[in-house]
This record gives structure tokens, C-alpha cells and sequence, in this order.
């Protein structure tokens, strides 16, 4: 190679690697510091949610599904095929139909068969999952004050446990019933309905859920600290702090439908949309030159199929559950038992992701 091919090699990699943190810094603040300062701005409309029936949550929680929540997923027969380069289209597509089929299909077997463990695992999971979805953010931020697999676990803990934990923990009266809800779609008995779901809202379970999100806050932000301490970013570790904290008024104060709702369109939802755009070639070179829109729309396209796809599960789900969809909040319910089929398989597409990229892995940014 002669040396002016190989300065003009050189500049195109330049240019290249400009372009990607362009691309990474510009999907950081449109879809997760922007939106993380438009919940804390919420936070006076969360505030007095509690005073409104449970159906105004409900409908928030439905915008945002709509909105958002079950787009965010919808893509995920492509991700193989964009985060690997020695995957096709063809292989992409089957091998995450069938983890969709087999999971999903396991999922709703499960709350024919239990589903008050159904439901606790549905909770579980999800603060598995939304937890992971935050880790990945600060990861591919770059911040260096969790540089530890243990540290990173111990944030995907506190993250995904606020929306999940804290809720229990402030409005234990609106979650039940949800629960009651979800599990009478099951049990036609509404009076066993709700003996069945007493022992997840017993004042001992949510005390200890509460003193264990707590303590886990604590040691996080603590540890953080003690990394800022020995040289790590304090605008990353107050970042951090900052969305923990945002997180914990947003789940205390608001009603547990309607933060939750609001959270998955806003804050989850939006994190993942971004994080797909970074492994879609096209879409990040779109935002690293400053298409934001350009990149949605074309996310837009890809997503509109099985976001369609979606609604036919909440669809079959309703269809097909013992007790029927008589009120407003059967609808709920069923929409749940959907989310919660289409969760298990989306989790497990976001952890090969995770693995792909070294999430996990010490001292890895993504």
C-alpha cells in the first residue's frame, strides 16, 4: 500500500470511528438523558395519580404499550442477523421464532397451570430484564465507576427493581389488585383469586422487599462512589445516582399502573429502541449524521410487523383464558399475560445480545 493509500485508509477509519461516537452520543441524550429528564419533570403528575381510579393508570399503561412498550421487541428477529456478522437473515428470523414459539408458549402454559408463581415470575423476570436493558445504557456510555461483573449485577439489581420492588413497597393496595386481575383470569373463584395471591402481600414480604432495595441502593451508589473516589468519572457515578434517585420518587410517588406505564414507554422502552439503532448499520449511521428522525422511521418500518404480531398474542391471549374479558381491567390483565409471553423470549435474544457485545464481561463497554 502506498503511503498516500494508506493516509486516505487511515482518514476513512477516522472518520468512521468519529461517526460511531457521534452515533453513540447522540442516541444517549434523544433516548435515555433526555427522557430520564422528562420523568423527573413528571414527577408532580405522578404524585397525584394515587388519587385517580386505577382505569386512568390503565390507560396510560395502554399508550404506552401502544406507543412504545410493544414495538420496543419487535425487532428482535433481526438482531442476530445485525449484531453478528455470521448470521442471515433467514437463520435470524428462525432461530428467534423459535424461541419466541417455545418460551412464549411455556409462559402461558405456566399461568394455566400456576399462576400466582406465574405472576411472581412474571415480576421477577421483568426486574431481570429491566434492570439489564439500564446496565447496557451506562455500558455503552462508557461510564467507568462499574468496571466489575459484580458491581454491573448489583446496578441491574437496583435498577430493575425500583420499578418493580418499590411499587409493593408504596401502593401495596393498587398492585395487588392488579394481581388479583392477572390471576382471576385463571381462577373463576374471584375469593380464591384473592386468598392465592395473600401470601405476596403480606406486610413481612413487602418490608423485606423494601429494606432489601434499600440496602442493594445504597451499596451501589456507595461502591460507585468509592470508584469515584479512586479516579472514575464523577459526572458518570452523579449521572447514575441521579436516575436512581429519579427512579425512586417516580415509583414512590406515582400509582403503580400508571408508573409503570408511563416507565415503559419512556424510560425502557425508548433505551432499547436506541440500543438497536447502534446495531443497525443504516439507522446509526443516520444519527451519527445527525438523522435522529431518519433512524426512528426506518426502526418504525422494521418494527411494524410484529408490533402487529403483538397485539393478535394480547388478542389470542383474551380468547382463550378461563374466565373471559368482561371489564376494564380483564383488559389489563390479558395484556400482561401477553407482555409476559413475549418477555421470556425477548430476554433471552437481549442476553445473547449482552454476551455479543461484553456487557458482562470486567471492565467491558458496549
Amino acid at each position: 500500500m502506498t503511503e498516500t493509500a494508506a493516509r486516505s485508509a487511515a482518514r476513512r477509519e477516522t472518520t468512521a470511528v468519529e461517526r460511531d461516537e457521534r452515533a453513540r452520543s447522540a442516541v444517549d441524550r434523544w433516548f435515555a438523558r433526555y427522557p430520564a429528564l422528562a420523568l423527573a419533570a413528571l414527577l408532580p403528575v405522578g404524585a397525584v395519580t394515587p388519587l385517580f381510579p386505577v382505569e386512568v393508570g390503565a390507560a396510560a399503561f395502554a399508550l404506552g404499550t401502544l406507543g412504545v412498550g410493544m414495538a420496543h421487541g419487535a425487532v428482535d428477529h433481526l438482531v442476530p442477523l445485525r449484531a453478528a456478522t455470521d448470521v442471515s437473515l433467514r437463520r435470524s428470523i428462525a432461530v428467534v421464532s423459535v424461541v419466541y414459539a417455545v418460551l412464549g408458549g411455556a409462559v402461558v402454559a405456566a399461568f394455566f397451570l400456576a399462576p400466582v408463581a406465574a405472576f411472581v415470575g412474571f415480576i421477577l423476570l421483568t426486574w431481570l430484564h429491566w434492570g439489564q436493558g439500564d446496565v447496557a445504557v451506562l455500558a455503552a456510555a462508557g461510564v467507568d465507576h462499574l468496571p466489575t461483573s459484580a458491581e454491573r449485577w448489583l446496578s441491574l439489581v437496583v435498577r430493575g427493581g425500583l420499578p418493580m420492588g418499590v411499587p409493593l413497597l408504596a401502593h401495596p393496595g393498587e398492585y395487588r389488585l392488579v394481581a388479583e386481575w392477572v390471576v382471576g383470569l385463571f381462577v373463576v373463584d374471584a375469593a380464591a383469586a384473592t386468598a392465592a395471591v395473600d401470601p405476596v402481600f403480606v406486610p413481612a414480604t413487602r418490608l423485606a422487599v423494601g429494606g432489601f432495595m434499600i440496602a442493594a441502593t445504597a451499596l451501589s451508589i456507595g461502591l460507585g462512589y468509592r470508584r469515584v473516589r479512586a479516579g472514575a468519572s464523577r459526572c458518570d457515578w452523579l449521572r447514575d445516582a441521579g436516575e436512581v434517585a429519579a427512579l425512586w420518587a417516580w415509583f414512590l410517588l406515582a400509582a403503580p399502573v400508571f408508573a409503570v406505564g408511563v416507565y415503559f414507554a419512556l424510560w425502557h422502552g425508548l433505551r432499547h429502541v436506541g440500543r438497536l439503532v447502534l446495531v443497525d448499520e443504516r439507522a446509526a449511521g443516520a444519527v451519527g449524521d445527525g438523522d435522529v428522525i431518519g433512524a426512528l422511521r426506518r426502526f418504525a418500518r422494521d418494527a411494524a410487523p410484529l408490533t402487529l404480531g403483538g397485539f393478535l398474542v394480547v388478542a389470542a391471549v383474551g380468547l382463550s383464558v378461563p374466565a373471559g374479558v368482561a371489564a376494564p381491567g380483564d383488559l389489563l390483565a390479558v395484556s400482561l399475560v401477553a407482555i409476559a409471553a413475549m418477555t421470556l423470549p425477548h430476554v433471552a435474544v437481549v442476553a445473547w445480545l449482552d454476551r455479543k457485545q461484553g456487557i458482562w464481561r470486567p471492565g467491558a463497554n458496549a
